[in-house]
């Protein structure tokens, strides 16, 4: 994430870094060969898998199984899974992880414009396969919560288990909505509640990554990232589940549609999947990351001064 301002190109980690000295015969060897992937993309897939893995994951713990007690538990398990992925992956792609912070980075802190579409095309790759092998791993706890609350998976109510994998908003908290809001007018608070969000995350995100912010501990970087997330979705959970994050909900949602819940994650909302989870977040990823390059960013250029 510390690179995630001036990866004018994304980086892989380059091989003369290795003393091939250190390393097995084998390995040496496979270090000398170039890798069929780029670093971005293997950075950028690993990483929101991480994300989905471990932000999901606490969710699906939560409601399926009671594991994690208050928002906060689950919470901060996804807050510390943002730091592992960004502190393994940061220096291969930037560690992105997500839609919103892509399109602001091109938008006001240099990266390339031409990598924003790859980018996110890969980050909604690695959330549906996360999601998967999410799946996998709690399919006989979804069986049994559904057969417990008499919950048949893509009729409405549904949403009370496909919470696990896209957002609804208000939070179901593993139960059937009752009457949810579908319509534009009723959107439009949860859609500002996504954006207020976003741009409090890239606001952080560009000010613990600028090299002119003095005060930037650049090592915790990832970790108070991660902590970020943390603070806005036990703030924000209750009301939007705070994705914040497009590739999160966008991918996830769409594995949930293909597993059996059919049309219901695109349907209980309206279009709230889209104005509230995809445009409000990259809309308040960009103001964020205005605000900071307009306002904070110049008054740190001129104490480097």
């Amino acid at each position: 994430m510390d690179r995630i301002r001036d990866t004018s190109e994304a980086k892989t980690a380059p091989v003369e870094e290795v003393d091939p000295a250190l390393l097995h015969p084998e390995h040496r060897a496979a270090a000398r060969k170039p890798h069929p992937l780029p670093g971005w993309m293997v950075g950028e897939f690993v990483g929101t898998f991480l994300l989905v893995f471990f932000g999901c994951g606490s969710v699906a713990a939560a409601v399926l199984t009671g594991a994690q007690v208050g928002i906060f538990q689950v919470a901060i398990v996804w807050g510390l899974g943002i730091a592992f992925a960004i502190h393994l992956t940061a220096s291969l792609s930037g560690a992105h992880l997500n839609p919103a912070v892509t399109i602001a980075m091109a938008s006001w802190r240099g990266f390339p414009k031409h990598r924003v579409a790859p980018y996110v095309a890969v980050q909604l790759v690695a959330a549906f396969v996360s999601a998967a092998v999410l799946y996998v791993a709690f399919a006989d706890a979804l069986t049994t919560f559904e057969t417990k609350g008499h919950i048949q998976r893509g009729a409405p109510g549904s949403e009370a288990s496909a919470m696990v994998f896209g957002e609804y908003f208000p939070s179901p908290g593993g139960k059937p909505l009752v009457n949810p809001p579908a319509d534009f007018v009723s959107s439009l608070r949860p859609a500002a509640t996504e954006a207020i969000g976003t741009a409090v995350l890239l606001m952080v995100i560009c000010g613990l990554t600028d090299e002119s912010n003095r005060s930037r501990p650049t090592e915790l970087a990832p970790l108070l990232i991660g902590l970020t997330i943390t603070a806005l979705i036990s703030l924000f959970g209750p009301l939007t589940m705070a994705a914040f994050n497009p590739a999160r909900d966008l991918g996830a949602r769409l594995f949930s549609s293909c597993a059996g819940w059919g049309a219901l994650p695109f349907e209980v909302n309206g279009w709230g999947w889209l104005t509230v989870y995809v445009v409000a977040p990259i809309t308040g990823g960009w103001l964020g990351a205005g605000i900071y390059s307009l306002l904070l960013a110049p008054h740190y250029a001129r104490c480097e001064d």
